[in-house]
């Protein structure tokens, strides 16, 4: 008769059950993994803002409103509503759509103008500044400026990238960056890609750090709203 723990259990149980989980997160992978695959090399078809598109409406409203950022993100919103009914969140003057985001150290305001699977679209900034670790995603993150600067750093490097109005930062997928708004700065936010491994990021600092749980809460509730009513209607 095999010996049992003080649990109760023999130790060839836990193995026969050790191996029963291995083996069903081995099926689950293998199932998984050219799902994946397809979706990965048909990402493009799923999206629906373009890089051109968005830089040209961040440059357009930086020329027209200068350092007028409430009438910039106006401007921005408006005219991405008009070409994109039923995927944007046009309620940015609603101060209840605004809500802090702590990530990798960072801490600034944040509006969704746009959350689904494959793509997310925000404005993002601060009135005081910033500073601290860019992540490292699933997805490509292209950073338009509106006002102020951004700066970034990569190791090797011994000078800033500077980042001003009208210009965007590309962070390409899988790369990571030291980034740096020394004082006011905003910027319209696009990520393309795999969206829901990027909450973990966005989540960490909450959990971790600031314990902050409304603001969890806030992030968690206009995200999952965004995604949902997309989902509804077909965008992944």
């Amino acid at each position: 008769m095999a010996p049992k723990t003080r649990g109760g259990a023999s130790p060839k149980s836990r193995t026969s059950r050790l191996t029963q989980v291995l083996v069903a997160v081995g099926i689950l992978v293998g199932l998984l993994a050219p799902v994946v695959y397809l979706l990965e090399q048909n990402l493009e078809s799923f999206y629906i803002f373009s890089i051109e598109e968005l830089h040209d409406v961040s440059k357009r409203a930086v020329a027209a409103h200068g350092n007028d950022t409430a009438a910039m993100v106006n401007y921005i919103v408006a005219e991405l509503d008009k070409n994109h009914p039923s995927h944007v969140n046009a309620r940015w003057d609603d101060r209840s759509e605004w809500f802090f985001n702590n990530a990798g150290g960072a801490m600034g305001g944040m509006y969704i103008i746009h959350a689904s699977i494959t793509e997310y679209l925000i404005i993002f900034g601060t009135a005081v500044g910033t500073e601290g670790h860019s992540g490292r995603h699933t997805a490509d993150d292209y950073f338009y400026i509106l006002t102020g600067e951004e700066w970034a750093y990569v190791p090797g490097e011994f000078r800033p990238e500077v980042y001003t109005p009208g210009t965007v930062h590309h962070l390409p997928r899988g790369a990571v960056k030291q980034y740096r708004m020394p004082d006011k700065c905003f910027a319209l936010e696009y990520a393309r890609g795999w969206i829901p491994p990027m909450l973990f990021f966005g989540f960490a600092d909450g959990f971790f750090s600031t314990l902050d749980f409304p603001t969890l809460w806030r992030t968690t509730y206009h995200t999952a709203r965004e995604m949902g009513a997309n989902l509804l209607v077909g965008k992944f």
